[in-house]
């Protein structure tokens, strides 16, 4: 365990931290537990990590990341490292190294009642048996952004989709879903309404499920019924993250005040800023959510 914050935690996620490289041998603090965390602490929440990543990354993290975030760390011979690679507003993605698969008697005894969880899987390290960890009850908010679920990866490492075999079994124990509505086009033969039709079937088995559609917005469901939202326009310099900031905004936003459409709204807004700046240093503080953010017709 690395520092522990003085406050008492109320935001969980669980994920792997990565290292995104650059061409030039170095590397990005990566992955969603990472943006998601700082998110959720620039936010006023106190974050939590359980990650896995190897004793080099590990004992640089409290600096990459905040010493104020605790983590719990399951050592690893590797850390999970992308190389990303954006052209047309496209990306292609390349798995160089893999973590340990996170277990679910590797998540502290301590943090299993917290009330926030998001679980943020990126290549395929947490399994359906990890949610037996954190029954539904009242009071939590049991989350996931399932794009690790969503991905394999071939021999070079590059990455392709894959659809999604554990999500009836899944979605019907979680309270909130986040992805992006380009998640889903490989799945649908790139029609944007077959994409929807798949949203529209999974939102029925979850109580809330939010499609994020980068300049187009987001859609919120709730028990199956969409409301649209704008996004927030932007220049944009590095999206890498955006999804993940806009979750952990989602979550923070509907803990602290409950409203669904207007934390959908605030995700928005802060994902705005998120894509402004280069890896987590775009990731805005309250104050400059404020200040952008639009009251909701």
């Amino acid at each position: 365990m690395l520092d522990a914050y003085s406050a008492s935690p109320n935001f969980l996620t669980i994920g792997h931290v990565t290292k995104d490289l650059h061409p030039d041998g170095t590397f990005s603090l990566g992955g969603t537990v990472t943006f998601a965390a700082l998110a959720a602490y620039r936010l006023g929440l106190v974050p939590t990590i359980v990650t896995s990543a190897d004793a080099d990354l590990l004992s640089c993290l409290p600096s990459l990341l905040s010493p104020a975030i605790p983590v719990q760390a399951i050592l690893s011979t590797e850390t999970s490292a992308f190389v990303n690679v954006y052209a047309q507003g496209f990306r292609t993605q390349y798995l160089r190294a893999r973590a340990s698969t996170i277990q679910p008697d590797h998540i502290p005894t301590a943090w299993r009642d917290l009330p926030v969880v998001l679980l943020g899987p990126l290549a395929q390290e947490l399994t359906p048996q990890i949610l037996s960890v954190f029954p539904r009850r009242p009071g939590r908010i049991l989350a996931a952004t399932p794009q690790g679920w969503l991905r394999r990866w071939d021999a070079d490492g590059r990455v392709w989709p894959t659809p999604w075999l554990d999500a009836e079994q899944v979605l019907p124990q979680l309270d909130v879903l986040i992805l992006s509505h380009d998640d889903l086009l490989p799945f649908a033969n790139g029609s944007r309404t077959e994409a929807d039709a798949i949203l529209n079937a999974w939102s029925k088995r979850v109580p809330l499920l939010v499609a994020t559609d980068g300049r187009h917005g987001a859609t919120l469901y709730q028990q199956g019924v969409p409301a649209s939202f704008p996004a927030y326009p932007a220049h944009e310099v590095d999206p890498t993250g955006a999804g993940d900031v806009f979750a952990a905004s989602f979550l923070a936003h509907l803990y602290q005040h409950g409203d669904p459409a207007q934390a959908t709204n605030f995700a928005n807004c802060a994902a705005s800023f998120s894509v402004e700046q280069p890896g987590i240093s775009g990731i805005p503080t309250p104050a400059q959510v404020a200040q952008r953010l639009r009251p909701l017709s």
